[in-house]
């Protein structure tokens, strides 16, 4: 069972995610300030660099955004020219062209963009002209994973691309072909407004954080949301009927005495989570340290004294560190080059158990993520997608009316 709490108030939103009881994502969204992940834009080059392979283009942000030629060359690679191409030869500057950000400003780096095209929906991912259809690596089983991808072979025109996502699985046709007429309409407005505005134009935003987060995870069968807000608490409801139609949605306003955060110990939760040092509840604990280029956590024994002999205390501790840091990951939304330092080691079968049971603890993770394998100084090297800037708690610690609102009592929608 999944629970969302959300907390709003004017002018920002913080959202987090239980699974099974156990905080596993937070997000926080200003409304001045929302992400531009997915977002669609008509750009005007600026400048061609050849030496990069790259161009910037203005999307109409304070910063120009960067655009390399991978992502400007055709989507499927079987399609590519085995000698590429000057990117001189495909731009110019003053040239306009249909953006979509697959990366949100970062630092002082501005929004990565791509012309590899993909509109996410409740079953699929719709890509106009990938030429190929894929299913998620969630879907174990082989039967499933022949049967999405015959019905998305069967629906897909001959240049669109579609990957059938994890909760598409035994998903009637029917709903997945709603779901593709859906996102190409989306898709077919996008490219017509493009034609009728100058750059730069915003075409198409994705949806909010919180809308994104039901999209995604939510199931109406079993998962509830709680916010504090009556009006998006009835903008949710409408929002889940017209993607569940027949299944009425759970959706619960809080008008509590406590406030929202504080009533389901979120509060208290991120702020330990948050933390440079993370105990273990074996007594083990976590350090995390993050630079521009990585992150680096560092696993210690701590007071866990409860193992046979040293090995098997070892053994333990980093069992029990990669089942709480693959949470952590989440929920902290790290991305980029991650190395973990585990507590060394001498059996290559435990070292085995432990990768094993990170992989597995992951595996709950919607971000793209790739576990490499142990180095030869012993550290485990993994990589996780970075979209956004890691989260942080800096609304609900900077804002004194955070705690302030969110009062009354439980009211259901339905």
């Amino acid at each position: 069972m999944k629970r969302m709490i959300v907390h709003c108030e004017p002018g920002s939103t913080e959202m987090v995610l239980f699974e099974d009881d156990k905080l596993v994502e937070y997000a926080a969204e200003r409304s001045q300030k929302r992400g531009l992940v997915g977002s669609f834009f008509n750009g005007r080059v600026v400048n061609v660099i050849p030496g990069m392979q790259a161009a910037f283009v203005d999307i109409g942000q304070k910063k120009n955004a960067f655009l390399y030629i991978d992502d400007l060359l055709h989507p499927n690679l079987e399609k590519q020219s085995k000698l590429k191409p000057s990117i001189a030869e495909l731009l110019r500057p003053g040239q306009e062209l249909i953006v979509q950000v697959i990366k949100d400003a970062i630092g002082n780096k501005g929004a990565r963009v791509s012309t590899h095209y993909s509109l996410p929906g409740r079953w699929l991912v719709y890509m106009p002209s990938a030429g190929y259809v894929a299913v998620s690596k969630k879907i174990g089983q082989e039967e499933e994973r022949w049967r999405l991808k015959a019905i998305g072979e069967e629906l897909r025109n001959a240049d669109e691309g579609l990957i059938l996502r994890t909760v598409a699985e035994y998903e009637a046709r029917e709903a997945i072909a709603e779901d593709l007429a859906l996102l190409r309409e989306q898709f077919a407005l996008i490219l017509a407004k493009g034609e009728r505005v100058s750059a730069p134009t915003a075409l198409h935003h994705d949806l909010s954080m919180v809308q994104r987060l039901m999209r995604d995870a939510y199931s109406p069968e079993t998962d509830e949301i709680i916010m504090d807000s009556p009006e998006q608490a009835e903008e949710a409801l409408l929002f889940l009927n017209s993607m569940f139609p027949g299944t009425p949605p759970r959706v619960i306003a809080y008008d509590g005495e406590v406030p929202l955060f504080d009533f389901y110990g979120v509060r208290h939760q991120l702020d330990r989570d948050f933390q440079r040092k993370v105990w273990l509840p074996g007594g083990g604990y976590l350090v995390w340290d993050q630079t521009e280029a990585l992150t680096v956590i560092d696993v210690n024994t701590g007071k866990f004294t409860g193992g046979d002999n040293l090995e098997d205390t070892v053994f333990q501790t980093n069992l029990e560190a990669a089942q709480e840091m693959a949470r952590l990951i989440r929920l902290r939304d790290t991305g980029g080059i991650i190395i973990i330092d585990f507590i060394d080691m001498e059996s290559d079968q435990h070292r085995s158990v432990v990768l094993d049971k990170l992989d597995n603890c992951m595996r709950g993770d919607r971000t793209q993520h790739h576990i490499l394998g142990w180095t030869k100084l012993g550290l485990l090297e993994m990589t996780r997608k970075r979209m956004r800037e890691e989260s942080t708690v800096a609304i609900g610690e900077a804002s004194p009316t955070s705690r302030a609102n969110s009062k009354g009592k439980f009211n259901g929608y339905s």
